[in-house]
């Protein structure tokens, strides 16, 4: 008797690890570890340098290619990845090695220099560096109704944000305004940085309706880039009641997030 197994698909998937700081891809390799995940630095005489570790979980060994690429922060989606940018880090980027063959349970060493001519203009560069299995892993999904058979190749990734500034800048942030998203179920916060520096933000909400409290809590580490806006999610996925609701509470920044920005706004749910 012959085994049904319908339509074979083969698609190619990348995934992407960052930390809180970008996350996606939920078949990723979970062994795969690198840090730190975000690198903030500022050039001595042009040039500054660090090291990035990566590390093997499996007892398999794997080897990756290692590539940089300049990115952003959308205000409405996110992380992105770019073709070019005025703030392009990965000219004055060099690393080395190119490639990796890590064993298993074991660690390797990526380390970077990045090199400003005395003409660049202050301000602040950026890159994602990244490290990329050379062998894809494949996993199967067989629908139980149909029998089809969907075989996806994952190419795993991890990444570092490294900020390099030059010159004497820093952020400039100011809360603008609150929204409810009704197809998230979520109250997002609207923030303005001003400044020629990024700034990584954890939010300290409190949400009221009135005097009831509805939440209060901790949001993730969000990047909100120079000259740009972006919303900050409350991590709150409940659905809101109509009315009119009060989001309060603190942006912290810097070590440990003891630099705060207070904030209170209000937001109506239709």
């Amino acid at each position: 008797m012959s085994e049904k197994t319908g339509f074979i698909a083969l698609s190619s998937l990348r995934s992407i690890l960052l930390s809180s700081f970008l996350l996606w891809g939920t078949a990723a390799r979970a062994d795969i570890g690198i840090s730190p995940q975000v690198i903030e630095t500022q050039v001595q005489r042009g040039q500054a340098q660090g090291t990035i570790t990566v590390r093997n979980g499996d007892a398999k060994e794997f080897r990756a290619r290692v590539y940089s690429a300049p990115f952003t922060y959308d205000a409405e989606k996110g992380f992105q990845l770019l073709e070019s940018s005025p703030q392009d880090l990965t000219p004055y980027l060099q690393f080395s090695p190119r490639e990796l063959q890590v064993p298993g349970s074991d660690e390797r060493r990526i380390r970077f220099v990045v090199r400003f001519p005395p003409s660049l203009p202050d301000g602040e560069y950026r890159a994602m560096l990244f490290t990329e299995n050379l062998e894809a892993i494949m996993q199967e999904e067989t629908n139980t109704t149909t029998g089809v058979t969907l075989r996806t190749a994952i190419v795993p990734q991890v990444g570092v944000a490294v900020y390099v500034r030059k010159g004497n800048i820093s952020h400039n942030l100011s809360v603008i305004s609150a929204r409810y998203n009704p197809q998230s179920n979520q109250v997002q916060l609207l923030v303005r940085n001003t400044g020629k520096a990024s700034a990584i933000l954890e939010g300290e909400w409190t949400l009221k309706k009135g005097e009831q409290e509805i939440y209060k809590g901790r949001g993730i580490d969000s990047t909100v880039i120079t000259e740009a806006e972006r919303y900050l999610t409350v991590d709150y996925a409940n659905k809101l009641e109509p009315g009119e609701y009060q989001l309060s509470g603190n942006l912290g920044w810097g070590v440990n997030r003891t630099n705060k920005i207070p904030f209170s706004v209000k937001l109506t749910v239709p």
